[in-house]
């Protein structure tokens, strides 16, 4: 208990740590180590616990990361939680959602000569001359006095909540968009009078009733059309006008209405994923609406039959497939130099692609022509089709009734487009015929090498010689007999050669052991410097020791190679402890 005692000792009245009135400095190992004791103490009950600045006490057991007041709200560091608890918000009086900025000028008097603080340019006393709008005079209303601008409105500090700050229609005047109707309706009505007066002038005129009676006598029509008539229409014309204009792709305009609508789909139609319900049919793709294949293919109706077979069908069908051929017609030919375009003179394109044609098919008749003419050939031409040449044979065969050939030979059946059973090269069987150790081969040779010329039982011989030597060994009259094979021929020069040099070297065996003796011992001699030098090398500091100094790049040779096993150290050498005594 005397630490606890001297602990206690330390701690100032009024229960708070003797640092955190103090500015703030980096601790020391033996001040962190106070501040843990004294933590543990307060934790298990032997120290009295901190007190706020209103005289509460603070649990120890509170985390520090709760605890720690946060710089901002309170730097002098002192121990409490008065920010952990409810704050005192003050109470603001907001603006109601009718009130809003106010727009325009004040009515009554307006001011006459120049006033103090007012704006320079236009005289204002609602703004500076900065923030002026109107534009800058040459001389300003602060020397003028004249043309003083009348006063704005001053306009109230509104203090706006969270739902009048996003409020869109706030401060919306709906006065100002009847005004914008009465407007447009005093326009029509001006038009309307407009072309009443224009009509009254004609009927006076006596040009009316002669475009009628022209009218009427060609389209034999009876019935005169009202003036409110003749002006709906001619609005509709009016509107027609430019409705080419609007109609855009996946739009259309309707002159009646006069608005633009999307082109949706009718309701009463049936939706494209729901004519085949089968999951492995059609794909369509939700987000274009767009199902490309036939949804009825795996029914296996005609598309000329349904009603809808995929949009790549209708795609390809009608005029599409010749409206782009022409396209790439103008495409090539504006490359070549001729200035066409399907949209801006199709009339034109048309010909010229008409007339290409046309040339392009006498250019081919007459190479045609030209080359029957050089080399013949008319007669292969001029022969029936193969069709009607091999329709009918004279060959019988003969079925029973489980479908077996009884008599002729029946029609081979194509297996696939590849060639089968194609035998090259004189051998009998085809390349794949044999396997043995993860290769191919010949069966009939046991050859390997692909495309190889088939060397028949002797190649057997020279790949399995056990083989070669139990059953296929031929006897020595076939031997003497049969030719040799090229093989065969091949292994008797190398046996030939071989014994040329061991006669040429017989005479001086007792001379080339003599000398091996010599090199060996060299050899023996340049492999134990060799190991003083690596060793010395090795017990160098490796800062001082050279690049690559014991590297060799020459081959060694065969006495090297057996100096280097005489000398080498093995560790499993029951005698290699008394190498070097």
């Amino acid at each position: 208990m005397s630490g606890g005692t001297e602990l206690l000792s330390s701690i100032p009245p009024g229960g708070g740590d003797p640092a955190g009135l103090e500015e703030p400095k980096k601790m020391t190992r033996e001040d962190w180590r106070k501040k843990k004791e004294l933590e543990e103490q307060r934790k298990l009950g032997n120290a009295p616990a901190e007190v706020d600045e209103e005289g509460k006490d603070i649990n120890p057991h509170i985390p520090q990361y709760i605890s720690s007041v946060p710089w901002y709200v309170d730097p002098s560091k002192r121990p409490t939680l008065k920010h952990q608890r409810p704050q005192d918000e003050k109470q603001r009086e907001y603006t109601l959602m009718g009130e809003w900025y106010r727009k325009g000028v004040k009515e009554g008097s307006i001011a006459t000569k120049y006033r103090d603080g007012a704006c320079e340019n236009c005289g204002s006393m609602s703004h500076k001359k900065k923030d002026c709008f109107e534009r800058p005079r040459r001389v300003g209303a602060r020397f003028t006095g004249t043309n003083i601008a009348p006063d704005e409105h001053d306009q109230p500090q509104l203090m706006l909540d969270y739902d009048g700050k996003r409020d869109r229609w706030n401060g919306y005047n709906p006065e100002e968009h009847m005004r914008i109707v009465e407007e447009h309706s005093k326009v029509d009505l001006a038009k309307r009078t407009l072309k009443s007066h224009k009509l009254q002038e004609e009927l006076a005129s006596g040009m009316l009733s002669e475009q009628v009676n022209s009218s009427r006598h060609q389209w034999g029509e009876e019935e005169q059309n009202t003036p409110t008539e003749r002006d709906h229409n001619s609005e509709d014309e009016d509107e027609d006008k430019y409705a080419d204009d609007v109609d855009m792709p996946g739009q259309n305009f309707d002159s009646k209405r006069r608005i633009t609508v999307r082109n949706l789909r009718i309701r009463e139609d049936t939706a494209k994923y729901l004519r085949n319900l089968n999951p492995n049919s059609a794909y369509y793709d939700p987000k274009t609406r767009a199902m490309r294949e036939n949804p009825y293919s795996d029914a296996g109706k005609n598309p000329d039959e349904v009603s809808y077979a995929g949009d790549n069908f209708v795609r390809y069908t009608g005029a599409t497939i010749s409206m782009a051929q022409t396209q790439l017609f103008a495409w090539e030919a504006y490359e070549k130099g001729s200035e066409v375009h399907l949209q801006a003179d199709p009339t034109k394109l048309e010909v010229l692609c008409k007339s290409f044609k046309v040339k392009k098919e006498d250019f081919k008749e007459d190479q045609k022509k030209t080359i029957l003419e050089r080399y013949g050939g008319q007669e292969h031409l001029d022969a029936l089709p193969v069709e009607l040449l091999l329709a009918q044979t004279e060959d019988y065969v003969e079925y029973s009734r489980h479908g077996t050939v009884i008599k002729g030979q029946e029609k081979a059946v194509t297996r696939s487009k590849y060639e089968e059973d194609v035998l090259i090269n004189n051998h009998r069987l085809i390349w794949g015929s044999y396997w043995k150790e993860g290769r191919w081969g010949y069966k009939c040779c046991h050859s390997f090498v692909k495309l190889s010329y088939c060397t028949g039982e002797a190649g057997k011989c020279m790949t399995n010689t056990d083989l070669c030597e139990e059953d296929f060994m031929p006897e020595e009259e076939d031997l003497m007999t049969r030719p040799k094979t090229l093989v065969e021929i091949h292994q008797d020069k190398l046996k030939e050669k071989k014994k040329k040099k061991h006669r040429k070297s017989g005479g001086s065996d007792s001379d080339s052991d003599e000398k091996k003796k010599e090199k060996l011992k060299k050899a023996l001699n340049a492999e134990e410097a060799r190991l003083k030098h690596v060793q010395e090398i090795l017990q160098m500091d490796e800062r001082k020791r050279a690049y690559n100094n014991v590297y060799e790049t020459k081959e060694p040779t065969e006495e090297e190679m057996e100096a280097y096993r005489m000398k080498r150290l093995r560790p499993d050498d029951p005698m290699a402890s008394f190498l070097g005594q």
